[in-house]
């Protein structure tokens, strides 16, 4: 069926639902649309309001992705149930009728996707839902090539949690702002990435970035790359990126991340040559005896803590602190998804 076709039929089954007699106010009115999932067929219904909706059968486990709560669109996860049967859905609500018009190609921009996509509906959902964002986005600042570097080592250890748990992007926390790249809690990791050809250093942003979480463990991972040239050996930045959200369950999710990180999709063309060939990778235990500047070491010393946005270089080159062996490198990262489950 085409665009056309299912807002045709959108329209048809709001327009009768909205011709019934108004639901109670936790009620709503329901029609099967004829589209099918493995869950069962989507669903056009509409509120006590007289708000339209669309609904995707998911599983009661699944969780939806949560920021969409505007005063226009507002996405969230709905049982319903009758005498027969109860389900779960992801509940896409237009919350102001003089847009009904745009909320009906948005939908049928859904429906359309999801009869292409009927394994996965919400991952359908989401990529059209991020397809119309995206028209309102404002070109962003392409990333140099210290952010590059920096953005390509994350995504390889990322690519390494992903593919023994497809959900392990949640574990990414460093794009949000938190003070660890990767965390369950209580296990963090933190990347760091030099383009230097010699000697090992790590520039560190902030007293706390290498502080243990609190009753916790902190690895420092360190890689050596290099920029590869043109037609030469090496791992592209965009095949990586693409074997990543390949590998995750929630792709719009992890573009979500990739964005925060200062990546938009909408430039990938620019960054088509960057390829990177990985020299070196060394990861450390952030034990108390290694060599950093942070909050609890400050305080434990008796030192007042007045200095704000401290930046600071740990050199690895001598030999300590020493390296993990490759051996607990593959503990801590089956440690990261064992927690995280």
């Amino acid at each position: 069926m085409s665009d056309e076709g299912f807002r045709d039929v959108a329209e048809e089954h709001w327009a009768a639902l909205e011709a019934a007699p108004t639901s109670g106010e936790r009620h709503l009115r329901v029609s099967q649309l004829p589209v099918v999932t493995e869950q069962g067929a989507l669903v056009a219904a509409v509120d006590h309001h007289g708000f339209r909706h669309v609904l995707i059968p998911v599983h009661s486990r699944l969780k939806i992705r949560p920021g969409l709560d505007g005063p226009v669109l507002h996405l969230r996860k709905r049982p319903l149930e009758d005498e027969e049967t109860y389900q779960t859905y992801a509940d896409l609500a237009c919350l102001r009728a003089d847009l009904n018009d745009l909320f009906t190609e948005l939908c049928a921009d859904i429906l359309d996707a999801i009869s292409k996509l009927p394994d996965h509906p919400v991952k359908a959902l989401y990529q059209v839902l991020d397809r119309w964002k995206a028209l309102f986005q404002a070109q962003s600042a392409v990333l140099g090539p210290e952010q590059l570097a920096g953005l390509f080592g994350e995504l390889l250890l990322l690519y390494r949690l992903l593919q023994l748990d497809s959900s392990a992007h949640r574990l990414w926390r460093g794009p949000t702002g938190h003070r660890h790249d990767f965390t369950t809690g209580s296990l963090a990791v933190e990347v760091k990435t030099s383009t230097k050809g010699e000697g090992r250093r790590a520039r560190i942003h902030g007293l706390d970035q290498l502080d243990a979480p609190d009753d916790g463990f902190l690895c420092l991972a360190w890689f050596r790359l290099h920029r590869a040239t043109e037609g030469s050996s090496g791992i592209g930045f965009l095949d990586l990126l693409e074997q990543t959200l390949r590998s995750c369950d929630d792709e719009s999710s992890l573009l979500e991340l990739l964005a925060q990180a200062g990546y938009q999709s909408v430039d990938a063309m620019r960054y088509r040559d960057v390829r990177f060939v990985i020299d070196e990778e060394r990861w450390y235990e952030v034990a108390p005896d290694f060599p950093a500047l942070t909050t609890r070491a400050l305080v434990a010393a008796g030192v007042p803590i007045s200095v704000l946005d401290v930046e600071y270089t740990v050199n690895l080159s001598g030999v300590t602190p020493a390296p993990m062996t490759s051996d607990a490198v593959s503990r801590t990262i089956n440690s990261l998804i064992q927690e995280s489950a």
